[in-house]
């Protein structure tokens, strides 16, 4: 169900974010200090990042891998996916597109009991697809906020996701704002927003 969750989580992201004004892309995205443009490379490449961490016959446990990961400009995003500025918005988008399908696929054919590496700890593929969901919907809020676009993802989706990777976040409030407390990004009723957060992707 959760490679299910980022085929259709990424899909409305992509779908959301073609009503981007085509010159929108260089605004800050949200809190980040980076613009649009980089955000969706950092998210796209995310993806890509989780797809081949499980993608190796024996995964890494001690790092990542070895994928050469690079800046553009300093203070940029250190990826190892970039789009071509000449392809223009759309384009980028289908970048995003083919990094989120390849992590889907790779979540969906990985046996279960394979495990790899991550900095928050080894996790399997339905951990690595939910980690997808998170980032695209979290960084999907914060290019809404940099581009002046609407983004209200599904309740089930954000619920099945903090279920799986904050299983110790509040459960007395809605998913969507709540995931957002959980990742630093608003406040919740009598709770102030964490200065710093991590998920759990251990094994279920």
């Amino acid at each position: 169900m959760i490679a299910d969750d980022l085929d259709r989580t990424v899909d409305l992201a992509v779908a959301a974010l073609r009503a981007a004004p085509p010159d929108a892309w260089d605004a800050k995205a949200g809190s980040l200090d980076w613009t649009c443009w980089e955000t969706v490379e950092h998210l796209a490449d995310d993806l890509f990042a989780y797809a081949v961490q499980i993608g190796p016959r024996t995964p890494p446990m001690d790092g990542l891998v070895p994928f050469v990961w690079e800046s553009r400009r300093l203070g940029g995003p250190a990826n190892a996916v970039h789009a071509n500025r000449d392809a223009g918005p759309s384009g980028l988008l289908q970048v995003l597109e083919a990094s989120g399908a390849l992590l889907v696929a790779m979540a969906r054919v990985t046996r279960p009991h394979v495990r790899a590496h991550h900095v928050f700890g080894a996790s399997d593929p339905e951990g690595f697809a939910a980690m997808g969901v998170v980032e695209t919907l979290v960084h999907t809020h914060d290019l809404a906020e940099g581009l002046g676009l609407p983004w209200d993802p599904p309740a089930d989706v954000c619920a099945r996701v903090l279920a799986r990777l904050f299983p110790d976040a509040p459960s007395d409030e809605p998913p969507w704002p709540t995931l957002l407390w959980a990742t630093g990004r608003a406040d919740l009723p009598g709770r102030p927003r964490p200065t710093t957060w991590r998920w759990n992707g251990t094994p279920r």
